[in-house]
């Protein structure tokens, strides 16, 4: 008997994502643990569909209900043409509203951030640029992404492929952060821990595969 739970226990820890460290944020059917920017339930915009979270309409970002430090985050998504979204990590509020470090989710080839290297997919929105020779799939079609935070070094990776590595304790950072908007934002990416965030940029946008293993 002990032999039959102790490998049931396995195989419900495998089905849950939790075999390998990972822990889903998204259980691929509901919106639990995650909540509106005001604390409240997650904007009628967002919906669940196909195993997906579908950015449909008006709803405002969505906000994991727990803070995270070190980390890797993997999640896979995709974009409408001419769409604009984000990840955004180590989120905390600030008077500007939530803020942290963006992982820029862009269909590159339709809109005009594409144009611009720190701003386009994969970068750490407008601070620091992805590698020229990423590989992106084109509007309406899905690609991974994982994010790698550990103490003062990020990491971005699209489709396998690490396209952005900074230590914000460095001597380039402080340069790069203050030619980005983000300028006069006290200690922008300082923070040890914080939420993960879905932007809500008013267009269409799909995320799945929503997972997460704390460092």
């Amino acid at each position: 008997m002990l032999k039959v739970l102790a490998f049931t226990g396995l195989m419900v820890a495998a089905a849950s994502g939790e075999s390998d460290g990972f822990v889903d944020l998204f259980d691929g059917k509901t919106l639990s643990g995650w909540e509106s920017a005001d604390g409240g339930k997650p904007g009628d915009g967002w919906k669940v569909e196909d195993g997906a979270i579908h950015r449909v309409g008006k709803a405002g970002d969505l906000l994991s209900k727990e803070e995270y430090g070190d980390f890797t985050l993997e999640f896979e998504w995709k974009i409408a043409p001419g769409g604009n979204s984000g990840v955004k990590y180590r989120v905390l509020k600030s008077p500007g509203g939530w803020l942290g470090p963006e992982y820029q989710v862009l269909d590159d080839a339709k809109h005009p951030n594409g144009k611009v290297p720190d701003t386009s997919a994969g970068s750490i929105y407008e601070i620091v640029a992805p590698s020229a020779n990423k590989v992106v799939a084109p509007a309406g079609h899905w690609n991974k992404s994982r994010i790698i935070a550990n103490g003062t070094k990020l990491t971005h990776f699209l489709n396998d492929q690490k396209v952005v590595e900074i230590d914000i304790a460095g001597p380039e950072w402080p340069e790069l952060k203050e030619a980005s908007k983000f300028s006069k934002v006290k200690d922008f990416a300082g923070p040890a821990k914080g939420r993960i965030l879905l932007q809500d940029h008013g267009d269409e946008v799909w995320f799945r595969a929503i997972r997460i293993e704390k460092q």
